[in-house]
């Protein structure tokens, strides 16, 4: 099976109250985990490349891991996505460069910029057979070069999600409702405890939720910053050497509900960053005398697999919808 859009997989999503995974990859690790899981559970999977790690892997690097990907896993559907797009010229690179799906982020500009910059994306993609996401709302938090200061995010407006795609033409919409980018999502005097003494962030916003899939029917719609942030992995990152204080994530239970509803794809970055970089720290630490790389990140694959299953099976639903 070739690279495919996540047109199919979405209409299938939707009507089946499960969401499709979106995990960044940065390298052939992270790249072979994530597609090792899905494989062996029969899930679509879309993998996520930003900017950032166009910088630091270089585009045709990746694109030839990703079709490693899918020659080693031809049962199950995999779309390659540019996440955060910031720009027609970066949006293009992507699509001329073999990707099946962009993300163009306008949503820091004006309600009629980030209109016209995802329209111009829109036909240019649909001109080549590549899907869009847009996105309406901003989110607080920092995810490679995405960066919204606290107090700065906004939740999407109800009101404004038919006008803007309409007027867009785009596929699909990532909203803001309150999820957040990066690790450290929330503050500790933004939570309370519950009866096991865990720090709980304030809920989503599901009448957000409901209320864009009132005015967008059948619409697939995209949540960013949704990683959980695993405790487990948090305290393995400190016992080993590291410095996380206070990282604290979306639960599980909200992310699994929003996958019940008009929600298709969720981005999951940090939980697969934070298992990866605790194993490798504990790996050091149990093998001072080891240097080299292969045995390091053997176990950091294996991480980053068993995580991906984890989503795919108890937050996601997508286990056997390939």
């Amino acid at each position: 099976m070739a690279l495919v859009t996540t047109t199919e997989m979405f209409k299938k999503a939707y009507d089946g109250g499960y969401a499709i995974g979106a995990f960044n990859v940065n390298n052939m690790e992270i790249v072979q985990g994530i597609t090792e899981a899905a494989g062996e559970l029969n899930s679509p999977v879309i993998l996520q490349v930003s900017k950032g790690a166009r910088a630091y892997a270089n585009h045709t690097y990746l694109v030839k891991l990703v079709e490693a990907a899918v020659i080693e896993n031809p049962q199950i559907p995999i779309a390659l996505h540019l996440d955060h797009g910031d720009s027609f010229e970066l949006c293009k690179n992507c699509i001329d460069g073999g990707f099946t799906s962009v993300m163009i982020d306008a949503s820091s500009k004006s309600f009629e910029d980030n209109i016209a910059l995802t329209k111009q994306v829109v036909e240019y993609a649909h001109a080549h057979g590549v899907v869009v996401e847009a996105e309406l709302g901003t989110l607080e938090g920092v995810e490679d070069e995405v960066v919204v200061e606290a107090g700065k995010a906004s939740y999407t407006r109800p009101e404004e999600v038919e006008e803007f795609v309409t007027r867009t033409g785009c596929d699909s919409l990532a909203i803001a409702i309150g999820t957040s980018h990066g690790a450290y999502k929330f503050k500790p005097e933004q939570c309370t405890r519950n009866a096991d003494g865990i720090l709980v962030p304030p809920p989503l916003r599901f009448d957000v939720l409901e209320e864009v899939s009132k005015r967008l029917p059948g619409f697939p719609i995209v949540l960013h910053g949704s990683s959980s942030v695993p405790q487990e992995f948090v305290k393995m990152v400190n016992t080993y050497g590291g410095n996380m204080p206070d990282a604290i994530g979306i639960p599980e239970y909200e992310l699994r509900h929003a996958a019940e509803l008009s929600v298709c794809k969720i981005n999951i970055d940090s939980d697969i960053r934070l298992a990866m970089t605790g194993n490798i720290r504990k790996y050091f630490a149990e093998h001072p005398d080891h240097f080299d790389p292969r045995q390091y990140l053997k176990p950091a694959r294996q991480a980053v697999k068993d995580m991906v299953a984890h989503k795919i099976v108890n937050v996601l639903g997508s286990a056997g919808k390939a």
